[in-house]
């Protein structure tokens, strides 16, 4: 069967005719409405020629490819037995999905395809054992094929607070491979690993990329070869036994999401973020919120506390958070986690007097927990030594250990104390942490989709709390775990400056309201870099904005500008988080620029972002992509606190006289001439169409 999937300017053609596994003819731009003879006459002539000293067959890649099948790149699939998988059958589950069955001496194998409206594609394996005996499965991955033009390679690196930083180089003959064995993504997450035509940018050039939706190990390849097709690939990373298959059971791999765009990385969100939000909605407008930990850290009290509830909600907050320090004996970051009930010196009428001034304030009340970690310094570690991953004596990571999941007893101490804390609190919100990796060969699976079914589970109990993936900041944001969650912490740090590159590179994968970000105090928790509070403003504004600064410190004049900033928010949240990302390509060397315009083209807000000095005296206009090239715009500063600082003896006179109406195509292509900003400052900008 010849299956022809097309949505939203994108194709992909599948060649399912057998015996073999299906090979992709076609993955990119859209090919029009084809007959079943187009078809047919397509998948006829692109055989290929049969070179000398090769198979006496013409070269096929399939979608499961193994060196059986004289694939000599990186196989799709390891296991015993060398398996030669036959097609069995194929179906169409949907218009805009397909299901092909292959087999193997005791074994069968499915493989979903689905194309989504927005051109978004998804592959994934289930495996299953049919026969007498157990099967150790040593990988299976999904294998696409990308055109040879496509020979520059994207994909991230980082570390603690500095994450998804990119790294970019040629694809030449050989494989580009990225392994995590974190037991989590990691902050060095690959992320989505894009391959695309030379000089591809964020508003140019096809590109295709791929992510695999899982929270444990992985691998993300491109691999290109004199021998056969450039390809893409991905799949969990298992340990050697870490799957072990007995008769009758089965394993399915995690999504691969592979997207493709004629128009770059801009291209690529938008087709994700339209996909993602019609599967992840959030249910209500994204809260403004307001996060203790830099405010006070372990110092709680509801003395302590009461003065910063009465300001978060003055300041127009809308969600009050209680980070980490609130159960027993957790005076530091050293002992008591596992413990998880309420510290009765610190709270010795429980949290319920703190919990009802937040809400009769008009704020919902959020909390922090870790469900998988342990202290060594804890009841739970001291007395079930065997609910420990590793066993009591493994290596500790900011001095804690993890509770093994798949340990039925320590899975129900850790659902069953969330659980009781849910039930007896009206808590709208947790803050869900995972503060170090696993360290443990072969845990990374079952640990992943033991918390897999955790999170179902308490989602499935308390189904209006909104969760927070946090994972010492953004070291678990990948779409496995987004079933389960409602929001990511993007980074610990929350200096304005660094967060400005980890928000613009996280958001071409998540859309801005899934990732939280938070106005820090002056002098940056992390860094000690020391920031205005109008370059703090605008860093937060475009993401799930909050706040993480005892305003209590703040002089009146900041907590009014606070006050002011927060109604700004609220006023525009639905553009901020319903339009579409835009980034400018770069004009600027020491510049940002980015934007969101709305889904009708006829407003957007775009921010200047000053990085450092500009290497010339007067920098290149401020383009604005996205627009409708049609419609007039009338473009004007918007002032978040004080005007950012420039360094100029006049402004641009369009700046001088506050607004300038010109067509959208002129805004795009030439652009406005820039305020000299100093570093480190950033001009935000509306543009709305004239009625």
């Amino acid at each position: 069967m010849l299956i022809h999937l097309q949505a939203a300017g994108a194709s992909f053609l599948l060649d399912a005719r057998g015996p073999q596994p299906p090979s992709v003819l076609h993955w990119g731009a859209a090919l029009g409405d084809l007959g079943d003879a187009d078809l047919a006459a397509l998948a006829s002539s692109a055989a290929a020629a049969v070179p000398p000293s090769s198979l006496d067959t013409p070269p096929r890649l399939s979608l499961l490819p193994t060196l059986g099948d004289g694939w000599s790149g990186r196989p799709a699939f390891a296991g015993p037995g060398r398996p030669r998988w036959r097609l069995t059958e194929v179906s169409r589950p949907s218009p805009a999905s397909v299901l092909v069955t292959l087999a193997a001496e005791g074994l069968l194998l499915a493989l979903e395809i689905e194309l989504s409206a927005q051109g978004v594609l998804r592959l994934r394996h289930r495996l299953d054992n049919t026969g007498r005996t157990a099967y150790d499965l040593g990988w299976i991955a999904m294998v696409l094929p990308v055109p040879s033009r496509a020979s520059e390679v994207l994909d991230f690196a980082g570390l603690w607070a500095y994450e998804r930083k990119p790294q970019r180089t040629t694809l030449r003959n050989g494989i580009w491979s990225r392994e995590t064995r974190h037991g989590r993504p990691g902050h060095d997450d690959p992320f989505l690993m894009m391959l695309g035509v030379p000089g591809f940018s964020f508003r140019d050039g096809e590109v295709w990329a791929t992510h695999l939706a899982w929270s444990g190990d992985k691998q993300l390849w491109a691999e290109r070869s004199t021998l056969g097709p450039t390809v893409l690939g991905a799949g969990e990373l298992l340990a050697p036994g870490e799957v072990r298959l007995a008769p009758g059971e089965s394993y399915a791999s995690p999504w691969t999401i592979a997207v493709w765009s004629p128009d770059g990385i801009d291209g690529l969100s938008a087709r994700l973020h339209e996909w993602i939000r019609s599967r992840r909605a959030p249910a209500k407008p994204r809260p403004m919120v307001l996060n203790t930990w830099e405010a006070v850290y372990f110092d709680q009290s509801l003395e302590r506390l009461m003065p910063l509830v009465s300001a978060a909600a003055a300041a127009g907050v809308e969600r009050f958070v209680l980070d980490d320090g609130w159960f027993t004996g957790r005076t530091d970051d050293r002992r008591a986690l596992g413990d998880w009930t309420v510290d009765p010196v610190r709270w010795p009428n429980g949290l319920t007097p703190l919990i009802d001034a937040v809400r009769s304030r008009g704020m919902e009340f959020g909390l922090w927990l870790e469900p998988e970690m342990v202290s060594p310094d804890s009841a739970t570690a001291r007395e079930h030594p065997d609910w420990i991953l590793g066993g009591a004596d493994a290596a500790t990571w900011r001095h804690q250990l993890v509770l093994d999941l798949s340990v039925p007893a320590a899975y129900s101490h850790v659902l069953d104390s969330i659980a009781a804390l849910l039930a007896e609190y009206p808590i709208a919100f947790v803050k869900w942490d995972h503060n170090r990796d696993l360290l443990e060969e072969g845990s990374a699976h079952r640990q992943t989709t033991a918390l897999y079914r955790l999170l179902a589970a308490v989602k499935q109990r308390f189904p209006d709390v909104e969760i927070e993936s946090c994972a010492s900041g953004g070291a678990r944001i990948d779409l496995g775990i987004l079933d389960h969650v409602d929001r990511f912490w993007t980074s610990d740090t929350n200096d304005a400056l660094e967060r400005q590159q980890i928000q613009r590179w996280t958001s071409v994968l998540m859309p801005p309201e899934l990732l939280g970000s938070h106005v820090g105090a002056p002098t940056a928790h992390i860094t000690g870099r020391r920031g205005d509070l109008s370059f703090r403003l605008a860093t937060s504004l475009f993401g799930h904005a909050g706040i993480e600064w005892d305003l209590t410190t703040a002089p009146p004049a900041d907590r009014a500008v606070i006050a002011a900033w927060v109604a700004e928010y609220k006023q525009r949240r639905a553009l901020l988080h319903g339009g579409t990302l835009v980034r400018s390509d770069g004009d600027d060397p020491a510049a940002l620029v980015h934007g969101v315009v709305a889904p009708d083209r006829r407003s957007a807000l775009y921010a200047l972002v000053r990085l450092r000095a500009a290497g010339e005296a007067v920098p290149p206009p401020v383009r604005f992509p996205g627009l409708d090239p049609v419609r007039r715009y009338t473009v004007r500063p918007l002032v978040l606190g004080s005007p950012p600082r420039a360094l100029q003896d006049a402004p641009p006179p369009w700046l001088a006289v506050g607004e300038v109406t010109l067509p959208g195509r002129l805004l795009t292509e030439v652009g406005l001439p820039a305020p000299l900003l100093t570093p480190e400052q950033a001009q935000v900008f509306t543009v709305d169409a004239e009625s």
